[in-house]
């Protein structure tokens, strides 16, 4: 069932769909993580799901922005919350495979990217939910890890600024991977469910072609 909810702590509307993965924390928190200034012209969402994440960043910057998701029912949610914000002229939403966005933009394009990504592998035992809908949000059927990063590569302009959140029992393999395709980490912050507990998510910032050297954030608690 679909339904019209308000994005926290924000004017914005966003509409959701009971069937499919609503907005996560994670689509409030990446956004106020994103560092953007006037130079910055073109930002690019990445797996934008119902496009919580370009709507967060309109309220930030009067760049235009791209928001790209591959399931059409999710698509045509982002699309409708698009509209009903009315933010058709600064947010272009884009129903594409992110593997295959050669075809539309050129290199060396975007200032910003911004990606939250299926944080799963598909093993032999992996358990993927019915609803392929959902299981293709959580688990890398359709877009690794690697396929992200060297399309990232190729759309970003030099020194331009890539972030992510992802799952923290990743994060050796993201390092790695991140330095493989020339994305230089430069800001790192782990999100903790609670004091007492152990951070299951973090955000991290790289540039393209940047100079070493990585600042580790204040650690952000979501329920204190």
């Amino acid at each position: 069932m679909k339904v019209v909810n308000e994005i926290v702590d924000s004017n914005l509307k966003i509409v959701q769909d009971d069937d499919f993965f609503k907005f996560s924390l994670e689509s409030v928190l990446l956004p106020s993580f994103v560092q953007v200034n006037l130079r910055d012209k073109m930002i690019l969402d990445l797996c934008s799901g119902n496009a919580p994440i370009p709507l967060l960043l309109s309220l930030k910057t009067k760049a235009k922005i791209y928001g790209v998701e591959l399931q059409k029912e999710v698509y045509e949610l982002g699309c409708k919350s698009i509209e009903l914000n009315n933010k058709q002229d600064q947010i272009t939403f884009l129903n594409h495979d992110v593997k295959d966005l050669k075809t539309i933009f050129k290199g060396d394009t975007f200032d910003i990217i911004t990606v939250n990504p299926p944080y799963f592998k598909v093993l032999d035992n992996s358990k993927q939910n019915s609803n392929a809908i959902k299981a293709r949000a959580r688990h890398e059927n359709n877009l690794t890890l690697d396929d992200l990063f060297k399309i990232s590569l190729y759309l970003l302009k030099d020194n331009g600024k890539f972030y992510m959140v992802h799952r923290t029992e990743r994060l050796v393999e993201i390092l790695d991977l991140l330095r493989k395709y020339k994305l230089i980490p430069k800001e790192l912050q782990f999100i903790f469910p609670y004091q007492d507990k152990e951070s299951k998510l973090f955000m991290i910032k790289a540039v393209k072609n940047g100079k070493s050297g990585m600042k580790v954030l204040d650690s952000i608690y979501a329920n204190k």
